[in-house]
């Protein structure tokens, strides 16, 4: 097994992250824009950036956003993104959850999480951001739902074998394995500042090529290159293999879910 920080793990994953991760639906940004009438001019957080998955959807509707994440390898890809679709109001800052009470974010309106909630004290983040959201805003966590939401993809488990034949059957992420957080983020919020809470999700089809099965799996912590160190390139010919023998014509469907849930102060 490779020796690597977890500074190094996320790195690794930050090219493939911004290229092969699908993106949350369309509808949510819609929903957001109607349900706190974004108009232009307000401000954003989004913490746990990564390479602006959020944020850079969310540009085009405030006037700024400030994009906060704990690794630079990501917001340097996030940065390359926003030059390349001409963004221009999106602040990228390098730190995280347990830095935000001296960060000077100022006053926001809604501050907007995806999976790097998980990874968070996620008590202690609600205080600290009932200290900066407007009274009048809230909270908005974006995820692909929980596990079981969707009956997964049978070519997950051609992954799923690969994968733990190189890294084992534990998913590891940093010096540690990766476990779903038992308490669920709506019981989180439930005693928080924003125990008013809504639920939406939305579903779709995802079709994507072997490039993009192998591009997507390298996006993930607990199979990223730096997981993988000197077996990537053996890890890559037999994923490649193994999805072929699946699927000779290298096309794989998947139900991909949007989760939003909304809370705001009762």
């Amino acid at each position: 097994m490779p020796t690597y920080t977890p500074a190094e793990l996320f790195a690794s994953t930050a090219p493939y992250y911004a290229r092969h991760r699908p993106g949350y639906d369309p509808a949510l940004y819609d929903l957001l824009a109607e349900r706190f009438a974004l108009d232009g001019t307000q401000r954003i957080l989004d913490l746990g950036t990564g390479t602006g998955v959020l944020a850079l959807p969310l540009a085009a509707l405030a006037a700024e956003v400030i994009a906060v994440d704990p690794e630079p390898g990501m917001l340097d890809e996030g940065r390359k993104l926003a030059a390349e679709r001409g963004v221009t109001n999106i602040a990228w800052r390098h730190g995280d959850s347990t830095t935000l009470p001296g960060m000077d974010i100022g006053e926001v309106l809604l501050t907007v999480m995806g999976a790097a909630f998980h990874w968070m004290d996620r008590d202690q983040v609600l205080r600290d951001l009932d200290r900066i959201i407007a009274p009048e805003g809230g909270v908005v966590l974006a995820s692909g739902g929980a596990p079981g939401d969707i009956q997964p993809a049978p070519w997950l488990d051609v992954v799923a074998d690969v994968r733990t034949r190189y890294l084992g059957p534990q998913r590891r992420a940093g010096s540690s394995t990766y476990t779903h957080p038992r308490e669920r983020h709506q019981d989180i919020l439930a005693r928080s500042p924003f125990s008013r809470i809504e639920t939406t999700h939305w579903d779709r089809t995802l079709i994507r090529t072997t490039d993009d099965v192998i591009g997507y799996v390298f996006s993930l912590s607990y199979s990223s290159p730096a997981q993988l160190g000197d077996a990537k390139d053996a890890f890559e010919h037999n994923l490649r293999a193994a999805l072929l023998d699946f699927n000779p014509e290298g096309r794989f469907e998947e139900i991909i879910r949007t989760e939003a849930i909304i809370a705001t102060r009762p």
